[in-house]
């Protein structure tokens, strides 16, 4: 018997178990995130995060066993996409407007979801609080690089605390009307809050 050799078609190595785990809790955790931003939190279901994720219920079930650690988890996740996702926006752009953008977009409604969701329950509000604070952190530090000495950390922050306002505002006005309104005010903010 002679035995070919001349094929090189290759196997793909199998995955590790450590990599199939991760790529389970990744889907997991990304289909958490979706669920938060289409049905909301109040109406968010294990059930149906394990399904968007295409992983069986005991699959769901040994990763996180229950639905608290699996928002939990979530929420971190979200705020490290959050981080990448502001991390990647071009810092030439207009300062309080890249700020703004920082608050929007589908992450941020999912953040907002369980900002709302964590005001009665201990235990979110425990695992969202140091995780948002993360996010400011960085916004701030995006600050400093983009207005340097032309803004106090003061004026950043409350800088901060106006673009969460309007984002959650934003919610109730059409795409025209928050136009019109970014173009009337971001004037009038940005000089309020940079030194000459």
């Amino acid at each position: 018997m002679v035995v070919d050799v001349s094929d090189t078609t290759t196997v793909p190595a199998r995955r590790t178990q450590a990599e199939r785990t991760a790529s389970t809790r990744a889907r997991l955790l990304d289909a958490a995130i979706d669920v938060l931003v289409d049905l909301g939190y109040a109406r968010t279901s294990t059930q149906e995060i394990a399904r968007r994720a295409g992983v069986s219920r005991g699959a769901q079930l040994h990763h996180f066993p229950t639905r608290e650690a699996l928002v939990v988890a979530a929420v971190e996740h979200l705020v490290d996409r959050r981080l990448a996702e502001f991390l990647t926006v071009d810092r030439d752009a207009a300062g309080l407007e890249l700020l703004l953008e920082a608050f929007s977009g589908p992450l941020f409604h999912a953040a907002l979801e369980l900002w709302v969701a964590a005001r009665t329950d201990p235990s979110l509000h425990a695992a969202v609080l140091p995780l948002e604070r993360k996010v400011t952190e960085a916004l701030e530090l995006g600050g400093r690089e983009i207005y340097g000495d032309r803004m106090s950390p003061a004026a950043f922050e409350l800088s901060i605390e106006l673009a969460r306002g309007m984002a959650v505002s934003a919610i109730l006005r059409s795409p025209g009307e928050e136009k019109d309104m970014r173009a009337r005010l971001l004037p009038v903010w940005e000089k309020a809050v940079t030194e000459a």
